[in-house]
């Protein structure tokens, strides 16, 4: 078979087939290859004597250090009769495999997949599979893009899970990472121009300057490589805004051009999901339109204003959502930092969006996700903070919004288990300046020591995992079927999956929220005290009374 690498500018190449050494050779646009029988196989470059994984990998079985193995994609489908998801009128439930259940694999998240039947979802988005240094992180980190995490089953232990998805109706939404490389085995440097400097994270890869051209080509051939071959229906792009292209054609128009193209062969709707915290519509603008041409974006302005609103926390950046309007604005308008100041950037942000031609599909809410509950101390979620009646009002504005909706695992039944931030670098140098980095974060907003917990201690990735015996409560089980009866409304009236914001009202009224659906109205009472139902008819009750409760909500029709 023919081995291949890109690494430009170099005077030797040699390939390591099954421990026997090959000279390779060099070829047009710095492309290097030879033909070799074998499996297991690393690269040398010049005169380094470091064995190094292939840049384009497929497995890596014995982890990110060791060497790459030749992987088919033949693979048993039975999913030939799925035409796919469109994203409008959708729910997705994100989770992350090594703590969606205790044995924190593909195939023991297939035998929780009726559980989201169940539910009512529509997509399942899977936090990162690439293959990073350890066996335990949220998988942000990764270094070979195209490798899937061994510990979760490998390459044909997700695929098993795709198409054990697709048989159930449910689509799948992978999460990528291209805006940069893990700090530990990231090697592609070694064989070409692969990186532009760092970014928060990690080495950023150069998508605009010198030697570019196969660097773009790496990322959009992975990005190809999930849909074609893994047979997944979305990918969530991480954090868009750190990736930095200051070509006339961004990456991100490319990748949207190139994925158009795949889903007209493949004959399914392939979708792309950004996150970006710029607030700018370009980037769901379609194409012809002069935007990026992606198909949604993740919306953490709304996730800031229900947070505040139902939790009560003002501090940084949630402090300008604890304006007396923040949830209707927000609501209304997808971005509150619309071109308006915000205090914790000390700037102007964003942009308004036209919503006389941007639908509401096009922007993700959720209550809760990975970000925003792992990225706090403890890692703890609302559930810990809030009744499970404040927790179903908060569902009922998500759900019943114009927008795609979002549940983060274990949200559905309000799971106690945090969602705290992990990994498990072997390296004990790099292992202890995450635990230090972490902690002095945290200390700066008066967090002590001992109270953040240590992200190299796997106590702290059996703390996340989901204990599903909680679903045996009375309580959970009832907040369980609150969130399934309110995606059944959003099933059966396609007013509460109507994406035109120009027709969506929201009225504030101190701690009383309603939405004005077409002819239904969803109205959240967090005041203290009841308040009198309007008339019509009763879709769906979070409390069994004549009037509205504090601390819950009613979906009524009018007659």
């Amino acid at each position: 078979m023919t081995f291949s690498v890109w690494a430009p500018g170099h005077t030797r190449v040699e390939i390591s087939v099954d421990g026997v050494r090959h000279p390779m050779t060099s070829g047009e646009g710095g492309w290097w290859s030879t033909d070799v029988s074998g499996t297991d196989y690393s690269f040398f470059v010049d005169d380094d004597p470091t064995p190094l994984p292939d840049p384009r990998s497929l497995r890596q079985p014995t982890g990110v250090f060791g060497p790459s193995q030749v992987y088919s994609h033949s693979f048993p489908w039975t999913d030939s009769g799925w035409t796919g998801r469109a994203l409008p009128g959708s729910v997705i439930y994100e989770l992350h495999i090594g703590t969606f259940t205790s044995s924190g694999t593909f195939d023991a998240a297939i035998a929780r997949l009726d559980h989201l039947v169940s539910l009512g979802v529509d997509f399942i988005e899977v936090m990162p599979v690439n293959s990073f240094d350890g066996t335990a992180g949220w998988g942000y980190d990764g270094v070979l893009w195209g490798a899937v995490h061994e510990p979760y089953g490998g390459p044909d232990g997700f695929k098993r899970f795709v198409d054990a998805a697709h048989a159930r109706g449910l689509g799948v939404v992978l999460d990528v990472v291209y805006n940069h490389m893990g700090p530990s085995g990231a090697f592609l440097d070694r064989f070409g121009p692969y990186f532009a400097g760092q970014n928060i994270w990690g080495a950023a890869l150069n998508v605009y300057g010198p030697g570019s051209d196969e660097v773009r080509r790496y990322v959009i051939d992975n990005a190809l490589m999930w849909f074609r071959d893994f047979h997944v229906d979305a990918l969530r792009l991480d954090a868009i805004h750190a990736i930095v292209d200051h070509r006339a054609k961004h990456i991100l128009e490319e990748l949207a051009e190139e994925v158009e193209g795949l889903s007209a062969g493949l004959r399914r709707p392939l979708t792309l999901i950004a996150e970006s915290d710029l607030n700018d519509p370009r980037h769901v603008t379609p194409r012809a339109a002069g935007g990026y041409g992606l198909d949604a974006q993740w919306c953490d302005d709304i996730h800031h204003a229900l947070h505040v609103f139902l939790t009560g926390e003002s501090q940084g950046y949630y402090a300008d959502f604890a304006a007396p309007d923040a949830v209707k604005t927000t609501l209304e308008n997808a971005f509150f930092h619309a071109g308006t100041w915000s205090s914790f950037r000390d700037r102007t942000h964003g942009r308004p969006i036209n919503k006389a031609v941007t639908p509401a599909h096009r922007f993700l809410a959720f209550l809760q996700n990975h970000d925003q509950i792992g990225n706090r101390a403890t890692g703890d979620r609302m559930s810990a903070t809030v009744s499970p009646g404040v927790l179903a009002c908060g569902a009922a504005l998500v759900l019943c919004s114009p927008y795609t909706a979002m549940i983060f695992m274990g949200e559905e039944w309000g799971a106690k288990t945090p969602w705290q931030f992990f990994a498990s670098f072997p390296n004990p140098e790099l292992a202890d300046a995450v635990r230090t980095g972490r902690r002095r974060e945290f200390a700066e907003h008066g967090w002590g020591e001992s109270e953040v917990p240590d992200p190299m201690d796997p106590q702290t990735v059996r703390n996340s995992t989901l204990d599903w015996s909680e679903l045996e409560d009375a309580a959970h089980k009832d907040l369980f079927e609150t969130y399934r009866a309110l995606i059944g409304l959003r099933r059966e009236y396609p007013e509460l999956t109507d994406p035109r914001l120009e027709d969506f009202v929201v009225d504030q009224d101190d701690r009383v929220i309603t939405l004005h659906r077409g002819a239904i109205k969803v109205i959240c009472n967090l005041s203290s005290s009841a308040i009198p139902r309007p008339p019509g008819k009763v879709l769906l009750a979070s409390a069994d009374a004549e009037d509205i409760p504090s601390e819950s909500f009613v979906v009524v029709r009018a007659e």
